[in-house]
């Protein structure tokens, strides 16, 4: 069973930049793609940026492509998230997920093809 744990959260300025992080533990992260998602209030929660499980192949929302960039280290079992240009409309909590099938060579966009999550954290940008 692997355990999803994110940080790096917090408040920003508009324009500013975070970095995000998720520390997975248990076995063979390096065959799983990763994702990272968002939930606003009142609105689904939805793909932000994905990620092979050899980084070779990356995935982003049209909304945040340019801005935001993943990226994985399989020695030490971490993704990360680097936003940069933040803005208001990008305030969510953020989650990181696994894929629920080894080996997939694609990444997938829907939250339903991930079974494995993070607790949440919590990304405000103030305008």
């Amino acid at each position: 069973q692997v355990q999803l744990v994110e940080s790096g959260g917090g408040l920003v300025q508009a324009g500013g930049s975070l970095r995000l992080s998720c520390a997975a533990s248990g076995r063979a992260f390096s065959s799983y793609a990763m994702g990272w998602f968002r939930q606003a209030p009142g609105k689904e929660r939805d793909l932000v940026a994905g990620i092979s499980s050899s980084g070779g192949s990356t995935s982003y929302a049209d909304s945040v492509k340019g801005r935001f960039t993943i990226s994985r280290d399989n020695v030490k079992q971490t993704m990360d998230l680097q936003m940069t240009s933040l803005k208001p409309e990008d305030t969510a909590v953020y989650y990181c997920a696994r894929d629920r099938q080894r080996f997939r060579g694609v990444v997938v966009t829907a939250g339903a093809e991930y079974d494995s999550w993070g607790q949440g954290t919590q990304v405000t940008v103030s305008s």
